[in-house]
């Protein structure tokens, strides 16, 4: 029977190179990347690799600003709760749109019942956020900003680069849920001027359950585990 799969966005199969290095990579390196054996430190350089591969894949400066995680949404959810919690005193207004995935608004709705608030900006008929809607929905209590890049049902582009302008002008962090574009879509963290962004490897041929979160050296951001 033939398949015809229309939710191949969500998640996709594996290439066969991927399945292949994985076999591989559990079966010979199997250390704890932690421990300072040679089966440890043998890991660790497989582990790093991967960070440098990743770094290259969305030009970031450096592989040590790419941390792994289990996926899109412990991306976003470190991303969103680490900087509430670490810029807290500075404020707790938060800036995002109405078509952003849930794993950036349930967070969102988690730090509301904490005291923090929310503005939501609404995108036009093409699912489009305006830049100066984000400007003008600014507060001097603003210190975030998560805008995704490319949506992951109609698959309307954000106008990032703008955007990111706009909260480096204010000194607000921005973060970007790139879950649906990396992989897919060239990103270019440093062209972009994200300061978090957020990926999943199984949209892009990869295994389910491997993420990860681009942050920008500076970045004030308290870990979640």
């Amino acid at each position: 029977m033939n398949i015809i799969n229309f939710d191949y966005i969500s998640a996709n199969p594996l290439l066969p190179e991927v399945k292949n290095a994985m076999i591989t990579a559990i079966e010979n390196d199997y250390g704890n990347p932690s421990s300072s054996h040679q089966l440890g430190e043998e890991a660790a350089a497989e582990l790093e690799k991967a960070r440098e591969k990743v770094a290259r894949l969305i030009n970031a400066p450096s592989p040590d600003e790419v941390i792994f995680t289990s996926g899109g949404t412990e991306s976003n959810n470190h991303a969103i709760k680490g900087v509430a919690f670490a810029k807290r005193d500075k404020g707790k207004h938060i800036v995002t749109s109405d078509i952003e995935h849930n794993s950036v608004l349930k967070p969102i709705r988690a730090l509301r019942a904490l005291g923090y608030e929310t503005t939501s900006i609404p995108v036009d008929h093409y699912g489009r956020v305006n830049p100066d809607d984000v400007r003008k929905a600014i507060r001097e209590d603003t210190i975030l900003i998560s805008i995704m890049h490319a949506n992951n049902e109609i698959g309307t582009i954000q106008p990032i680069k703008e955007i990111a302008q706009i909260a480096r002008e204010r000194k607000i962090t921005f973060h970007c849920d790139a879950v649906a574009s990396v992989g897919v879509l060239p990103v270019d963290v440093q062209e972009l001027g994200v300061d978090l962004l957020s990926f999943s490897a199984n949209q892009f041929n990869g295994p389910s359950g491997i993420g990860g979160l681009y942050i920008r050296k500076g970045t004030n951001i308290w870990p979640l585990l």
